[in-house]
Order: C-alpha cells, then sequence, then structure tokens
C-alpha cells in the first residue's frame, strides 16, 4: 500500500512549539469502504492550511503547496465513487465551510446531502464511500509532523495505537511507567479495551511471571480469600489438596484485578495487608508467603464515590493509585473508527481484500452509540462477516449482527423508538422542575453552538436523534440559532 504522504512536494516536518500552543483544527481519514483493512486511517492538521482539496486519485496520497499565497492541502484517494475533485474545505470568518464541487455522487454531512456546510465539532464528512471526521478544536504535542498516517504508528504493545492526541499521550505514559513497579488503577466504561491496556503493560514491563486476571465481580463472598490468597488442604469443606490461589500464580508477575470496586471491605482489608507486607497467608495456613507482583485495578466505577458511601477502603485506594488512567467510550473515540475496524477485522481470518462495506454500513457504524464500547464492535464486526459471506457488508448485516441506531440510550438504559414517531410539545403548566432545566440547559447549549445539534449531542453524551426529540418536545428550532 502507498502510504499517506509519498507524494509530498514540501514537507512541513514537525511543527515549532508555538503551532500547539493553543488547540488546532485537524481532519481525520477514518474509513475506506471498499478496503476497511487495508486503507488505516490518517490524521491531517488544518493549522498551517487555507484550503483543502478532496479528490480520488490513483493511490492514498496526499500533498501540501503554497500557490499565490494561498496554503493548500490537496488529499488523494483511491475511491472510484469520488469525483477527481470531490469537494473543497475552506477558511471563512475563522470557520472552515465544505463545498461539494459539482461532484457526481455528492457531498454529505451527518448523513444529509449539503452542497455548502459550515463544519462543527466532530462532524462525519461523507464523500463517496470515504468517511472523515472534522475536529475543531485539538492539542497535539508540538514534536509530532502535521500530517499522521497509523500505518506508521508503531505502539510498544498491542492495544496502544491511536491517532487521538490526548490518548495517545495517555498511551505513552503508560509505556513510560510500564518498566516501574507502580500500580496502575484503569477506569472506564465496560468494554473500552482495560484488560488490553494491561496486557500490555505487563508485556512492556519485562516481568519474567504470568500475567493473571481476576474478575472480582465473579468471585463469590465466601471464597474470594481462598481463591485470591490459596489455601491449605482440609482448610474448609472441599478443600481437598493445598492451592496457590491467585495471587501466588502471579508471583514474578502481573495481577490485573479487574472490577475491583466489587471486592467486599473483609477482602479489601486482608488485600490491603497483602501490599502492604509483600505476602500472603493461605486460607488454613500459618505461615506468610512472600511474592512479588505488579498490581493492575481496573474498574468501571467511581472509586472516590464508593470511598465516600463506604463502600471501598480509602487507605487500599491510596495504597494501589500509583498511576490513574481513564479509558474514554468508543462514542468518543470515532476518530479511531476505522483503526479500531481494521484490528478487529484482522481477528475474524478473512482475507484483507474480502472484506468491505456499503455506504449505509459505514453510516450505521457511525452512527450507533455502542454502549458496550469496542467489546460491541468486535462482536458486532465477527457476526456481520460471517453473515455477509464475502458479501460487502450491508446495514441489515450489522443489524441482524445486534447494531441498531434507532435506539436511544439514555445514561445505560435502552428505549426502543421509532424515529419518525410524534414526540408531542408539553404544555408549560406540566413541565417539572427537571424539565425546566433541561429546557434552559438545551437552550444554553443552543446558543453557545449555533444550533449544531452534534456538537451538543457529544457535549451532552446523547444520541442525535434524543437532543432532536427534546428539541421538538420544549419547541425548540436550532435553526433560529444558526443565524
Amino acid at each position: 500500500m502507498e502510504q499517506l504522504g509519498s507524494t509530498l512536494s514540501i514537507v512541513e516536518g514537525k511543527r515549532k512549539s508555538s503551532d500547539a500552543s493553543a488547540p488546532q483544527p485537524h481532519l481525520f481519514l477514518v474509513v475506506e469502504c471498499s478496503r476497511p483493512r487495508l486503507s488505516l486511517p490518517a490524521r491531517f492538521s488544518l493549522a498551517a492550511v487555507d484550503e483543502v482539496v478532496l479528490g480520488r486519485g490513483s493511490a492514498r496520497a496526499h500533498q501540501r503547496d503554497r500557490e499565490n499565497g494561498t496554503r493548500r492541502l490537496a488529499i488523494k484517494i483511491p475511491d472510484p465513487w469520488m469525483s477527481g475533485k470531490h469537494a473543497v474545505m475552506t477558511k471563512v470568518l475563522g470557520r472552515w465551510v465544505l463545498e461539494d464541487a459539482g461532484s457526481k455522487n455528492g457531498t454529505v454531512v451527518n448523513g444529509e446531502a449539503q452542497r455548502r456546510a459550515f463544519l462543527g465539532d466532530g462532524d462525519v464528512l461523507e464523500l463517496g464511500h470515504t468517511f472523515f471526521i472534522y475536529r475543531e478544536a485539538l492539542m497535539t504535542p508540538a514534536d509530532e509532523p502535521a500530517d499522521v498516517d497509523a500505518a506508521q504508528l508503531v505502539p510498544h504493545a498491542p492495544g496502544l495505537a491511536t491517532l487521538v492526541p490526548e490518548l495517545g499521550q495517555t498511551f505513552r505514559r503508560l509505556e513510560q511507567v510500564a518498566k516501574a513497579d507502580l500500580s496502575v488503577v484503569l477506569s472506564g466504561e465496560s468494554g473500552t479495551g482495560k484488560e488490553v491496556l494491561a496486557r500490555a503493560v505487563h508485556g512492556i514491563s519485562g516481568r519474567s511471571g504470568a500475567f493473571v486476571a481476576v474478575n472480582c465481580g465473579a468471585l463469590p463472598d465466601e471464597l474470594v480469600e481462598s481463591e485470591l490468597f490459596g489455601s491449605r488442604k482440609g482448610a474448609y469443606s472441599g478443600a481437598t489438596e493445598d492451592r496457590p490461589g491467585l495471587v501466588r500464580s502471579a508471583d514474578r508477575g502481573t495481577l490485573l484485578l479487574d472490577e475491583i470496586g466489587d471486592l467486599p471491605l473483609s477482602s479489601q482489608a486482608a488485600f490491603l495487608r497483602v501490599l502492604q507486607e509483600r505476602e500472603v497467608v493461605p486460607v488454613g495456613a500459618t505461615r506468610p508467603v512472600p511474592i512479588d507482583i505488579r498490581l493492575i485495578a481496573a474498574t468501571h466505577r467511581d472509586l472516590e464515590a464508593l470511598i465516600v458511601k463506604g463502600k471501598f477502603r480509602e487507605d487500599l485506594f491510596a495504597r494501589i493509585s500509583g498511576v490513574k488512567v481513564t479509558l474514554p467510550p468508543l462514542r468518543e473515540r470515532r476518530e479511531d473508527l476505522g483503526l479500531l475496524i481494521a484490528t478487529l477485522l484482522a481477528r475474524t481470518g478473512t482475507a484483507p481484500d474480502d472484506v468491505s462495506f456499503d455506504v449505509e454500513a459505514a453510516r450505521v457504524l457511525f452512527r450507533y452509540r455502542w454502549p458496550r464500547n469496542i467489546r460491541e464492535l468486535e462482536k458486532a464486526l465477527a457476526g456481520a462477516v460471517v453473515l455477509a459471506n464475502g458479501a460487502p457488508i450491508s446495514a441489515k448485516h450489522l443489524l441482524d449482527a445486534g447494531v441498531d441506531p434507532t435506539r436511544v440510550w439514555d445514561d445505560g438504559e435502552t428505549v426502543d423508538r421509532d424515529l419518525d414517531e410524534d414526540v408531542g410539545p408539553i404544555d408549560e403548566r406540566n413541565l417539572t422542575d427537571d424539565d425546566r432545566r433541561l429546557r434552559d440547559e438545551l437552550t444554553r447549549l443552543l446558543g453557545e453552538h449555533k444550533g449544531n445539534i452534534s456538537q451538543i449531542a457529544r457535549v451532552k453524551g446523547k444520541a442525535r436523534m434524543q437532543i432532536q426529540r427534546w428539541c421538538k418536545r420544549f419547541r425548540l428550532d436550532p435553526e433560529s440559532f444558526r443565524k
């Protein structure tokens, strides 16, 4: 595959430190539907650009040049559904505008055909069968090049590749501390890849022992200590032999305590002693056994909130909190969607050129909220590949695999609704205090973001259709805020 940037006429190289002094706009090339495994995504800085020309080329390439004082970035994609010069992005009064250049198949922004549109943060651009995401203001390290191709990323361990600048800095910090004995706390929603990161840290650490993952929520309360610390034969009914326990199994290696917030308080106290003394006392034994472990804790719960409620020990929290990392949900790192799709499709065992998406399927992938995150994406792709049986993956294949973008996810609860149902406005007299607070907040956000539903959805962590329902319910017209 031709690497991105192979036709550069002006090499921007690494930016000056002043270029990174403030957040800058970026364009992400996320996925090419016809070759999602062969075309890894890319990130382009728009900080030193006045115009972006997007169109079809014989191979993936980009070029930066200057003509008559205009700094131009040209991006070529081998997408037969794109025109030679498909669309142009220009800066107008400090904002980026996308304009269709008379293309045969048109230009789409957030699922709607557009001849000309001001871009807002997080907008999804569809040119032919290629999808981009525009980000309005991202901080990137000063020592990174202006353009980054995911194919050039060389992570120290699987799972540490990303085009999201902030997440990339988090991964680099993990790489730095991996060889130390510092404990690590990984937090984030279920399915965001906490165990993958824990295994990456173990792999980089060079520790000679095993990586042992323990799901604290799956341990029976009456057997927690024997499962963790081991037991002597005859220590309790059913103990027919000496057992080392999971902690000792990780000796000289790494112990992952997954969902540590589910550990009973009594076991938290026992585990605190293990960490302090670096030894365990098996159930039924009288002598401690020395251990050497690297501890990584993972949780989707707020441990500090559990401390306030008396459900988690503050001294244990202090002991395990060497480095704290929070992983974003998949819906907040859509820039990495193409990178994750390529990685997960590789696990299905299909040939790289045997998998493709039709454009409707790609729209579904971008619209869906992925409430169960990367784990759900992996299962959906595996199911869709089987159902497609060599044909392009369609929206129906994804729907049959459990991906339904018409579902509205509200704080973890699912409500299935017809997108076209009539949600009538509420009588002012029937509004609750919560309704009024929501309406006031929505009005404020509409003003701040000039009626951009996509931006408000990201701020609120909701689906676009939910914001649209609220606007209809409270008789708020987004168009009136765009003037």
